[in-house]
């Protein structure tokens, strides 16, 4: 495992959001943040201070690719969280870790450090 980094999670369900935070510290990561919308999302990647970012593909109706460009703009990795009833990725995400839901600390682990060494 990589070792303990600063995540943004990107979802827009707080239960989920919440266990997914609760993974992270378990795994020795800091949760820099928790964004429930595109619009917060955007916000804390123009921020800055994370090094890696889960975002939930579908938030409150709104598909979070321009979240996911911004990242790609600014370098930082980024693991996209699917819940499976979503059309797949624009191809200039098509080599992003994806992660479907539920969470489990085995299919969190290996997402992230498969961003972290993209």
């Amino acid at each position: 495992m990589t070792a303990g980094r600063s995540i943004l999670i990107v979802e827009d369900e707080p239960l989920i959001a919440m266990m997914l935070e609760d993974f992270l510290d378990s795994l020795g990561h800091t949760v820099r943040g928790t964004c429930d919308s595109v619009q917060c999302a955007l916000a804390e990647v123009e921020k800055g201070g994370f090094d890696l970012a889960i975002l939930d593909v579908n938030l409150k109706g709104e598909n979070v690719w321009p979240v996911a460009a911004l990242l790609r703009e600014r370098n930082v990795p980024f693991v996209i969280a699917t819940g499976g009833h979503v059309d797949p990725p624009p191809p200039e995400f098509d080599d992003a870790p994806v992660i479907e839901k539920p969470y489990t600390v085995d299919r969190v682990t290996p997402a992230i450090d498969s961003a972290l060494a993209a």
